[in-house]
C-alpha cells in the first residue's frame, strides 16, 4: 500500500477540525451532513404541513408548561402556568402585581396579597376602610372566584390549556421555513409568518414536534413551552386556606 501524501493528510485534518468546530460551535451537524438526520422528519416539510403537526401535537399532549410574557390590549403579562386539560396552576404578574391561580374544572381559585385587593383611589371613610378590612381578610389565601363574576372569564383562560393554545399558536401571513435551531439545547425548525413580521415558531425535531418557542406577531410577546405530557398534580386548596366571598368579588 502506498503511503499517504503528508500534504493531503494535513489537509483531511485541516477539515476535520474545521467541521469539529462548527459542530462544537453551532451544536448544528458537521459538515456536509443532513441537518434533519436523526430527527422526526417534521423539517422536511412545508411550513404549513409543519403547522399543522405541531397543532395536533400540541392539543394531543396531556400537559404542557407555557411561560414568557403576553401583551394583550396594551397590559403586559408574565406568566409561568401548568396547564392540563382539566385545569392549571401557576403565576400571573401585570403591572407589578403578581398573583397565582388554581384551577380544577370549573373551580377557579385566585390567591394574592391585601396590596392587590385594596383600592387604591386613595379614598377614606368607611367605604374605604371596609375595603381595607376585605383586602386584610383575602391576603395571602385562596380566594375562590364567582362563575357569574367579570374576573372568572378573564382569569381562567390563563389556566385553560386548549383556549391558550388556540389563541396563541397562530401565525399570520404567508409561510415559511427559517432554518435549523436549538431551543433548550433541542434541535429545532423555525417557521414564519410573513419573515417574521407575523410571529415565529420553533418546532421540535426531536420527538414528537411540540412547539417550543413562540415570538407573537407585531411585538405582542415571547413564549416558551416545555414539560410537554409532563404529569403533576392538580388539587383544590384546604378549605383553612380559601376564602368564599359569595356571588362577586370586590374590585381590585
Amino acid at each position: 500500500m502506498s503511503a499517504i501524501p503528508r500534504g493531503r493528510t494535513r489537509s483531511a485534518g485541516l477539515v476535520g477540525a474545521m467541521c469539529a468546530l462548527v459542530v462544537t460551535g453551532t451544536g448544528l451537524t458537521g459538515c456536509s451532513s443532513d441537518p434533519d438526520e436523526g430527527t422526526n422528519g417534521v423539517g422536511k416539510l412545508p411550513a404549513d404541513t409543519i403547522q399543522t403537526k405541531t397543532r395536533t401535537a400540541a392539543e394531543s399532549a396531556d400537559t404542557v408548561r407555557l411561560s414568557g410574557t403576553v401583551v394583550t390590549n396594551g397590559t403586559t403579562y408574565t406568566l409561568d402556568m401548568r396547564l392540563k386539560d382539566d385545569g392549571g396552576t401557576g403565576s400571573v404578574t401585570s403591572k407589578g402585581s403578581t398573583f397565582r391561580l388554581l384551577r380544577v374544572g370549573e373551580h377557579l381559585f385566585l390567591k394574592a396579597d391585601a396590596a392587590f385587593w385594596s383600592h387604591e383611589d386613595g379614598g377614606k371613610g368607611e367605604d374605604s376602610e371596609s375595603d381595607a378590612a376585605a383586602a386584610e381578610k383575602l391576603g395571602g389565601l385562596f380566594v375562590k372566584v364567582p362563575t357569574g363574576d367579570p374576573s372568572y372569564k378573564k382569569f381562567s383562560g390563563f389556566t385553560d390549556k386548549n383556549v391558550l393554545l388556540d389563541g396563541l399558536l397562530t401565525l399570520h401571513g404567508s409561510l415559511a421555513t427559517d432554518g435549523h435551531h436549538k431551543q433548550s439545547g433541542i434541535r429545532t425548525i423555525r417557521i414564519t409568518g410573513d419573515e417574521g413580521s407575523g410571529g415565529t415558531l420553533d418546532v421540535s425535531l426531536e420527538g414528537s414536534p411540540y412547539p417550543l418557542r413562540l415570538v407573537r406577531a407585531g411585538g405582542a410577546g415571547t413564549l416558551l413551552l416545555s414539560d410537554w405530557g409532563k404529569d403533576f398534580a392538580l388539587e383544590e386548596p384546604k378549605k383553612d386556606e380559601t376564602v368564599d366571598y359569595g356571588q362577586q368579588l370586590p374590585s381590585s
